[in-house]
């Protein structure tokens, strides 16, 4: 039989990667000490632990489509899934370490992702629920495969700022909503009709309820205009 205990030894976070990825490095260690690991098909369930932390009163507020207020949190703040990662971890002996690669959203329809948004500062602990595969030799050479139990898991805690960092390095200033395809039909013939130039200045009128067109105009004179063509430049 062979044992595997995991923790998190850190954190890197991939911004100049295509998309947003968080690497979390897991330190894995055999029982007895001195067990030889032909291989591991390793997979983590990530869950962040909303109750293990305090909130500030504008947290509170940006929380409660999630949760509700905050008198009803002893029976909804509960933990949230976030991701699923895996990895394949080769040949060792006693210990080593292992990369688990988690892609991170910015689709605020996403629970999670509206939960992370949410949050000032500070820090969330991470839940990591192991499952997968333990292929070792028997005393007889024979190669053997075993489950990783579900008991394993390990906790980390997550600061705010690293996933902050991250949507900003791959969204600088902006924020991302999903919308239904025939509301967004609809705001695309309001744009079309008010000839607004940005998307931006289309919620800016539907916020305000003031004349498109005086929004409009506010927006182009931020914009440097084309000089005007000499002359010998206009056409006969």
């Amino acid at each position: 039989m062979s044992n595997l205990n995991f923790s998190i030894g850190g954190l890197e976070v991939a911004t100049r990667a295509l998309t947003p990825l968080m690497q979390f490095t897991v330190n894995i260690q055999t029982v007895p000490e001195d067990r030889q690991i032909e291989a591991v098909l390793l997979a983590a369930q990530i869950q962040l632990q909303c109750p293990q932390r305090r909130y500030a009163p504008a947290e509170k507020q940006r929380l409660l489509e999630l949760f509700g207020p905050p008198e009803q949190w002893g029976q909804t703040l509960r933990n949230r899934l976030w991701a699923h990662a895996n990895t394949t971890v080769g040949s060792f002996c006693g210990m080593t370490k292992a990369m688990l690669t988690v892609p991170c959203s910015y689709d605020l329809t996403i629970a999670s992702t509206k939960y992370l948004y949410a949050l000032e500062a500070g820090e969330v602990s991470l839940l990591f629920l192991f499952s997968g595969s333990v292929f070792y030799l028997n005393t007889e050479g024979r190669l053997q495969v075993e489950r990783i139990s579900w008991s394993k898991e390990a906790v980390y805690r997550f600061p705010i700022k690293a996933w902050q960092d991250l949507m900003e390095a791959h969204y600088p200033n902006s924020a991302w909503v999903g919308l239904r395809r025939d509301v967004f039909n609809e705001l695309d013939e309001y744009k079309r009709r008010h000839g607004l130039a940005t998307w931006e200045t289309v919620i800016q009128s539907l916020l305000s309820l003031e004349d498109p067109r005086k929004l409009n105009s506010a927006s182009s004179a931020t914009c440097p205009s084309r000089p005007a063509p000499r002359p010998e430049e206009v056409p006969a």
